[in-house]
């Protein structure tokens, strides 16, 4: 269960500030109905947006949530914002992860039980207006400067076009689930499910509807999206690294 902040239509009923700031942006999020199930779309646009890590507030508290995370921006910037990569119980990264271009947690190839060990696994990561999905393999392989922004989660869901090898066409396990790809555009996608959803049907929604070659599963049942412009702030559960997505400053010519 999602819970979903209804902006007020009439009346005196109090509006929270982030609503309120942000009543006349455009709502960069759309849903999307794929396979009989939705899901919600929201797309960072080269050049339009930019996107960056976020952890701790500037008391140096792990947000947990978006409304920490609110209360430290001006919301009329936001595009939106989604959880995205793998903690520990105390909302710590346990997978590589950079922001504003400080490594604060290696590269994971570590075996366990989870999702995050369904290997392959992944980073997405990105400078300037460069985003994209690769393996944890791919990664290590192919990267060798620190992008400004980074996080590995895990499994992939879709690699270089082929569906993870151990998904089920459309499993028993059903969750709310969200993911990120980059499209062929240099677009990056980030899907949340609106209801229950398999590995499998989110993977072919990223690969045969989105157009990524490379997409990234980031949670399931935990998974939020904060889109300010549709009045929406889920908040059910403790989240740890979460992606921000804010629309580029125009300059005056």
């Amino acid at each position: 269960m999602l819970l979903v902040l209804n902006l007020p239509t009439g009346g005196q009923v109090a509006t929270p500030k982030w609503v309120a700031q942000s009543l006349k942006n455009p709502n960069d999020c759309k849903t999307v109905t794929f396979e009989n199930s939705r899901f919600t779309d929201c797309i960072a646009i080269p050049g339009t947006h930019e996107i960056a890590m976020r952890i701790k507030g500037s008391d140096g508290i792990i947000y947990r949530g978006f409304p920490s995370l609110a209360r430290e921006l001006d919301a009329s910037t936001v595009a939106f914002a989604m959880n995205g990569g793998m903690y520990d119980a105390k909302s710590r990264p346990i997978g590589y992860y950079v922001e504003s271009g400080d490594k604060l947690h290696e590269l994971n190839n570590s075996n366990a039980s989870g999702n995050f060990y369904l290997k392959p696994n992944g980073v997405f990561f990105g400078t300037g207006d460069n985003w994209q999905v690769l393996s944890s393999d791919a990664f290590a392989k192919k990267v060798s400067e620190r992008p400004e922004f980074g996080t590995q989660s895990g499994p992939m869901l879709v690699i270089d076009g082929t569906i993870h090898p151990d998904f089920d066409a459309n499993g028993q396990s059903k969750y709310i689930r969200n993911a990120v790809g980059v499209d062929t555009q240099g677009r990056a996608h980030f899907v949340i499910s609106e209801q229950p959803v398999s590995f499998g049907r989110l993977a072919r929604l990223m690969r045969d509807e989105l157009k990524t070659s490379n997409a990234l599963y980031l949670d399931g049942e935990v998974s939020a999206l904060w889109n300010p412009a549709g009045g929406r702030m889920d908040g059910k559960y403790p989240l740890g690294p979460l992606i921000l997505v804010t629309r580029q400053a125009k300059n005056d010519k």
